[in-house]
């Protein structure tokens, strides 16, 4: 594996600078999930390391973001703490995404649409800032977003008011740091320090406790038992929360440094770091957009400096204990209510109602299931609406422009025929690729727009580059009504595929004639209107049907 050394300086300095940054967010993150402060830097150290040196976004910082401490949080509340069934969990979502990778569904990934991606991701941040809503008065905070928010009554009631401004005062130390004291020491670093020092000298608030230091020690995976379910559930939405999160943080960065990721080989990445992770007693984590904008703006553009980042985080580890344990939980609470506020879409929120009104009930809809609910359900509920509209969508055009009208035609002579047997030829015109969504409707409206008095229908393929077998179905259906009103069906314009789907449903092209050009569908039903009166009409649509072309 070859290392781009060309940048070695700036790379070491963005490094550090993210290093430092994702020092306060780890230990914060660990112990929102459930798990403690030191899981969240092994996480930061082993998604950071491993996800740096195999994945395909060179200046990508890696490590627990908040969407997937949501997730943990969850999954440790619904085990009752089992740490080993959390930790299986991390490594079958990091096998799942080197899965992903490499059977290359990372570009499918992206295809979700952005409203559902907003809403999950606005309702994540709702769920962090609600979750340390007890914290910040002074409580514990039970498990759960419903546990949490039923909790607040009992929380206002009993205020801890020295905790609550020391919580406020750092969440407001993260927001007016100034910007160019930032590019020395990031601000939630300095908010850490600040409010550890003066809750240790003249403070009594609830702080983290014992922690240990040291290597990490191996946790094996478990598999079986009644929580399985559970357990694979919650590595599926890791798994693709991770990787929606991950890719999305690599497109911030191709626009920041005009480069161009590799997402199937960041996936691979990502999934080596969280199964690392899961294996050393670490959460999951992913493409972080924050500490990665860090290191670009601070040099970083090359694997190396992900890698800085995670020794940097290691070499604190090793001795961090003793110092971490007199953090205030409010100081972390403060610094996690930036987290979930940076996380809400705001810049979607603002415009939305200036948007297709669907998009914005499709936001609200998965935000909320995401905040009470969960976000399998969110994500999954969102995906398939969107779908359903989209189809929707794409079948009105469909049948909107099927055409019955001479004037769109470029051929004078095609014109010509049709307006001396307006009356009698019928043509109806498909545009696009004719999909089930349009299948439905499409018998309906060209029996309701043919005239009465029409003796041949044709159907103009030109414009399809494709139909499935619901659209054939519908073809079928059209075919039926002509020949039970009496009426011959010519087809007009298909390609070799379209013709293709139409034969294997019953050996044969459903119609009376077939031709190549619509031009010569429409001299074929001229010639067959002339040589066919309108006493002699069988009950086939006629006595001498067109041939097949």
């Amino acid at each position: 594996m070859k290392f781009d050394l060309s940048n070695l300086r700036g790379d070491i300095t963005g490094g550090v600078t993210a290093g430092v940054v994702a020092l306060p967010l780890a230990l914060a993150l660990g112990v929102a999930s459930g798990l403690g402060p030191m899981a969240g830097m092994y996480g930061a150290i082993a998604v950071g390391f491993f996800a740096a040196l195999f994945g395909g976004t060179g200046p990508q910082i890696s490590g627990p973001t908040g969407p997937m401490v949501v997730v943990l949080a969850g999954l440790f509340a619904s085990l009752s703490g089992d740490a080993s069934l959390i930790f299986t969990a991390v490594i079958l979502a990091g096998l799942l995404q080197v899965a992903f990778g490499i059977f290359g569904i990372g570009h499918y990934i992206r295809l979700v649409p952005y409203p559902v991606i907003s809403g999950f991701m606005t309702g994540i941040g709702v769920i962090i800032i609600i979750l340390q809503l007890n914290p910040l008065l002074g409580h514990a905070s039970p498990s759960g977003t419903l546990g949490a928010l039923g909790n607040i009554p009992e929380a206002l009631s009993d205020i801890h008011p020295i905790n609550l401004l020391l919580g406020i005062g750092t969440l407001a130390m993260v927001y007016l740091w100034p910007a160019k004291w930032g590019r020395y020491v990031p601000s939630p670093l300095a908010a850490l320090v600040v409010g550890t020092v003066i809750a240790f000298f003249a403070l009594d608030v609830p702080i983290l406790g014992t922690i240990p230091t040291g290597l990490p020690e191996l946790h094996m995976p478990v598999l079986g038992g009644e929580n399985m379910t559970l357990v694979i559930e919650a590595a599926i939405i890791l798994a693709i929360l991770g990787s929606l999160d991950s890719l999305l943080t690599s497109l911030v960065s191709d626009n920041m440094t005009r480069t161009r990721h590799h997402s199937n080989k960041e996936l691979i990445g990502q999934g080596i770091g969280n199964t690392a992770a899961g294996f050393i007693g670490g959460i999951a984590g992913a493409g972080a957009t924050m500490r990665t904008v860090v290191n670009i703006r601070s040099g970083g553009q090359t694997r190396i400096s992900g890698m800085v980042h995670a020794m940097v985080l290691l070499a604190v580890a090793l001795g961090l204990g003793p110092l971490a344990e007199n953090i205030p939980q409010a100081v972390l609470a403060g610094i996690l209510v930036k987290v979930g506020m940076d996380i809400i879409d705001w810049k979607y929120l603002k415009r939305a109602h200036q948007g297709p009104r669907w998009d914005l009930l499709l936001m609200v809809l998965v935000l909320g299931l995401t905040v009470f609910v969960d976000l399998i359900t969110a994500v999954g509920v969102g995906v398939v609406l969107a779908a359903l509209a989209y189809v929707k969508q794409v079948a009105s055009l469909q049948i909107e422009h099927l055409r019955n009208l001479p004037e769109h035609l470029d051929s004078d002579e095609e014109k010509a025929i049709l307006e001396r047997n307006r009356e009698r030829i019928a043509l109806f015109e498909f545009s696009g690729p004719l999909s089930f969504g349009a299948a439905a409707d499409l018998g309906h409206h060209v029996r309701e727009q043919s005239s009465s008095g029409s003796r041949v229908l044709i159907l103009n393929f030109s414009s399809v580059p494709f139909l499935d077998v619901s659209a054939a179905l519908a073809v079928e259906t059209i075919a039926s009504d002509a020949k039970d009103s009496g009426k011959q069906l010519f087809l007009a314009g298909m390609n070799a595929e379209v013709k293709k789907v139409l034969e294997g449903l019953n050996g044969r092209v459903p119609a009376q004639g077939s031709y190549e050009t619509l031009g010569e569908a429409l001299q074929a039903a001229e010639s067959f209107l002339k040589s066919a009166p309108e006493s002699g009409r069988g009950e086939n649509g006629g006595a001498h049907p067109a041939p097949a072309g």
